[in-house]
């Protein structure tokens, strides 16, 4: 830790620094202070049993206690802030690191109660870019969940009918992208996640990369599946995408569904120790240059390539290390990072294949099970 004092105020359930710091989730408020080279925890006394066997690390006080002081030295009203003040002052510290995010009421109450509050520029716990063989087996058993509901949804497809006008039917109903989300995220609790926005977008909504997706599902047209679950008892996410057709392709959807797939590929061959997450999205998207599918700017929208070639993933979905166009970040031996090239068009859809991949020195190791077949 390279803060002499640090304070963080906030919910694990909510923030991943939180979660990181406490190592226990709590969906009001912590408290953790860092000072002496010691972490503390302040919680509510309704969680003090639960911080002492779960937060073993920190020393834990009684936010109950440290307020009862404050009252009857007259403070009438009592925030977490004026607790945290309490508790540094109480040791003599009058300055302290916060994060950048952290918010501007509480540090100004900080201020007012003689406490020199400084944002701290950056990643508060860089170290969390690089993680150890425990938390890759946690991502890992994320993803597992991923997988598990989208090979529920999935089989769904492939029972699904279709209808003389288009239309899928699945067991006497027409099957919408609502009705299959929900059964790929009964899944992912069954499995022990919690869902995290399941897209399941069909035809031209697939050409918005973050459309939830709704009505019904068509066939012979493109259904792009992104599932990315938090563990329930971690906290760390996964994140996977498949596009499938249930019917018959289009030429067209075919062709962008090979150059995606070769893009991966490419994308995961460079993934290794000393690569610039820049140089893995500029190889990307040449590839699907190359292929024929330049991305571009056309009657008011972005169409071809339109986002990053991935991102780091962790204890949240979206972290460094970044694998985009101007990305300066360096990949390096314990990263977790997905790749995830995609194409879309108005008239067409979307496609896009993702997968998740721990950098090694010597490459990518792929964490991704999940076969990829466009046609069901």
């Amino acid at each position: 830790m390279p803060f002499r004092n640090l304070l963080m105020i906030a919910a694990s359930e909510r923030d991943a620094n939180m979660l990181y710091a406490a190592g226990m989730f709590a969906d009001d408020a912590l408290i953790y202070l860092r000072f002496n080279g010691r972490c503390h925890l302040v919680v509510s006394d309704a969680e003090l049993g639960r911080a002492r066997k779960e937060a073993g690390h920190c020393r834990i006080l009684s936010a109950a206690s440290v307020a009862d002081r404050l009252r009857k030295a007259g403070h009438k009203r009592v925030t977490p802030a004026h607790l945290a003040a309490e508790v540094l002052l109480g040791k003599g510290l009058r300055k302290v690191e916060v994060p950048a995010s952290f918010p501007l009421g509480y540090a100004r109450q900080l201020r007012a109660a003689g406490i020199k509050v400084k944002p701290v520029k950056g990643e508060i716990f860089p170290e969390r870019e690089f993680k150890s063989a425990a938390e890759v087996k946690k991502i890992n058993a994320a993803l597992v969940m991923a997988e598990v509901g989208l090979s529920e949804g999935l089989h769904a497809l492939k029972n699904a009918k279709l209808a003389r006008d288009g239309k899928l039917m699945w067991r006497g109903l027409p099957l919408t992208a609502d009705r299959l989300r929900a059964v790929i995220d009964a899944a992912v609790v069954q499995a022990g996640g919690v869902p995290a926005r399941t897209i399941v977008a069909g035809g031209r909504q697939g050409c918005d990369p973050s459309r939830v997706g709704y009505g019904v599902l068509r066939g012979n047209q493109p259904i792009l599946i992104d599932v990315c679950p938090r563990s329930q008892k971690t906290g760390f996410y996964a994140d996977i995408t498949r596009t499938v057709v249930k019917g018959r392709a289009s030429d067209a959807v075919r062709k962008m569904y090979r150059a995606v797939e070769v893009a991966q590929e490419l994308g995961l061959s460079l993934i290794r120790h000393g690569t610039e997450g820049r140089a893995v999205h500029r190889a990307v998207q040449a590839s699907l240059k190359q292929a024929g599918f330049p991305t571009a700017r056309r009657e008011g929208h972005s169409e071809g390539f339109i986002h990053t070639a991935g991102h780091g993933v962790g204890l949240d979905l979206h972290e460094a290390p970044h694998l985009n166009g101007n990305s300066r970040d360096l990949l390096r031996t314990g990263q977790v990072v997905t790749v995830e090239p995609g194409l879309y068009y108005p008239e067409i859809g979307g496609v896009r294949l993702e997968d998740v991949a721990v950098v090694t020195r010597s490459g990518a190791r792929n964490l991704t099970k999940a076969e990829k077949t466009l046609e069901l």
